[in-house]
């Protein structure tokens, strides 16, 4: 119940779908990433900027981002927020 999650540069992300967000730096993610490219299931959404987050999602696509995953992740937890927010409200 996460709604749709900015990663950047306008492109979202359905909350839900996330599994984990993670840094990019190891080699195990490297090669995660490569082999998400050979399957097909790599999204690229840096726009040419550094890789700064991966986000790996329930359906095995491996998605890039160039914002921080501290930032991604208190996005998710302000989406997550509101619509708790939301919900309490309906229910008045």
């Amino acid at each position: 119940m996460y709604g749709l999650i900015n990663i950047g540069f306008g492109n979202v992300i359905a909350g839900d779908r996330v599994i984990a967000i993670v840094n990019p730096e190891s080699s195990p993610l490297k090669r995660m990433k490569d082999e998400a490219k050979m399957e097909g299931k790599l999204i690229d959404a840096t726009y040419g900027r550094k890789t700064r987050s991966i986000i790996i999602t329930d359906s095995n696509h491996i998605i890039l981002s160039a914002i921080q995953p501290e930032t991604i992740a208190q996005r998710f937890m302000q989406n997550f927020y509101e619509i708790e927010k939301s919900l309490r409200e309906m229910k008045k």
